[in-house]
């Protein structure tokens, strides 16, 4: 009998991120494997046994400040990215913080807001939040290109002080930010931080503050009050492909890349961004029309201008003013955003999907999609999908899988 490789896994459950990631893994190994996991979420004390008799094949840990401690065994190891900056020689798994920045950007312009700001944490001795400043940077960069002033931003401790006290600073940003304002934070946690804070404080979201975090934990989500919208990370898939790597470096068998990326998928809305340019009452009919009469397909520029009580000219020229953009490249992005969607959270077939949201065969919804996000609809399903949905497994587990979605990093 081959012997059977034994992988140690230092990667907390905590979150729906790590959560992602071992479930990744774990299917990689059902269909590459097997494998025999020692999985402790605690830390090194409880793997360094297995560490010093050598009994282990290879690890795939977050990089907590043992890290560095645990690479010194010169086991073949995958490193998942959060606390600091990549280690050097290591293939290395981080976040497309880019596309997060942009992402949440896009959703709070598509909302209609005019103010912007950004939530992150600061940097300390033990946590290099070099991940949260990209963010802020490319949602930054976005909100610029719309032609808005360039966002505020206020940081957060994570040094674990008390946060009775370290609210009220933040309190106070909120307050002064001019309203409505859509806020974005780092990540769920952050963003729940924000929305604690604005119901202390009476400033209603999302009349007053819209939220979306980042990593679309759906615990997270669900306990801040209203929900909070989210961006989504296909963390599954990059657990999956660093299973893959650690394989290659295992097997000495193919060239593994040395950074792997979880891409930034879409934002999952709920009600903290359900928010429609409440200070125009036409413009806020037209959108709300737009995204109710959307999914089914054949809305017209006429006939938003005929619901929004506006002539056409007079629609077109508030759209403008306003969001920056035509009332047709609305449609068509929340139509474009629909399918995304119904992409990566079912396993509808493309055709299912083209009826069901009034397009005429698979070939027009094709060149709609391709047109506004620059790839096709089953491309789109493979690199963002998940594995149960008929997604991204690799078929060949003796290459690297070319779906895009393993690329450089820049950060962690």
């Amino acid at each position: 009998m081959p012997r059977v490789p034994k992988v140690i896994l230092l990667i907390e459950s905590s979150r729906a991120s790590g959560r992602a990631l071992l479930r990744g893994i774990a299917d990689y190994s059902r269909h590459h494997g097997p494998w025999s996991f020692s999985w402790e979420p605690g830390g090194l004390e409880k793997a360094q046994p297995l560490l010093e008799t050598g009994d282990a094949d290879g690890i795939i840990l977050r990089d907590t400040e043992q890290a560095e401690e645990i690479v010194a065994y010169g086991l073949p190891t995958v490193v998942v990215g959060h606390r600091n900056t990549e280690i050097p020689g290591m293939v290395n798994v981080g976040t497309d913080s880019e596309g997060i920045g942009r992402l949440g950007a896009e959703h709070l312009l598509g909302c209609g807001f005019k103010h912007f700001a950004f939530c992150g944490y600061e940097k300390t001795s033990l946590e290099n939040t070099t991940w949260s400043d990209i963010r802020r940077e490319y949602f930054c960069q976005r909100i610029r290109a719309a032609g808005f002033e360039n966002p505020p931003q206020y940081k957060l401790s994570m040094s674990g002080r008390d946060w009775s006290k370290d609210w009220r600073p933040l309190a106070h940003w909120l307050k002064a930010l001019p309203k409505p304002v859509g806020v974005m934070a780092c990540n769920d946690d952050c963003g729940q931080r924000v929305m604690e804070v604005c119901r202390l404080t009476g400033q209603t979201v999302p009349d007053l503050v819209g939220v979306v975090g980042t990593d679309n934990d759906e615990v997270v989500c669900g306990l801040t009050d209203p929900p909070m919208s989210s961006v989504a990370i296909n963390f599954e898939r990059a657990g999956y492909d660093a299973a893959h790597a650690l394989n290659g470096l295992m097997r000495q068998s193919y060239t593994v890349p040395p950074r792997i990326t979880a891409a930034a998928a879409h934002v999952v809305a709920r009600r903290s961004t359900d928010f429609v340019a409440a200070e125009d009452l036409h413009l806020a009919k037209a959108l709300r029309f737009i995204r109710d009469q959307a999914r089914r397909g054949g809305v017209s520029v006429d006939a938003v201008a005929g619901f929004a009580g506006l002539s056409r000219r007079m629609l077109e020229n508030r759209f403008r003013k306003l969001l920056g953009r035509s009332v047709l490249d609305e449609i068509r992005r929340v139509r474009t955003d629909q399918i995304a969607q119904l992409l990566v959270e079912t396993d509808l077939p493309v055709a299912q999907i083209a009826d069901l949201l009034g397009f005429a065969d698979m070939r027009h919804i094709a060149r709609y999609f391709r047109a506004g996000k620059e790839i096709s609809p089953l491309a789109y399903r493979k690199t963002y999908g998940s594995l149960e949905l008929g997604g991204w497994r690799s078929r060949n587990g003796d290459s690297f899988p070319q779906t895009g979605v393993v690329s450089p990093l820049t950060q962690s």
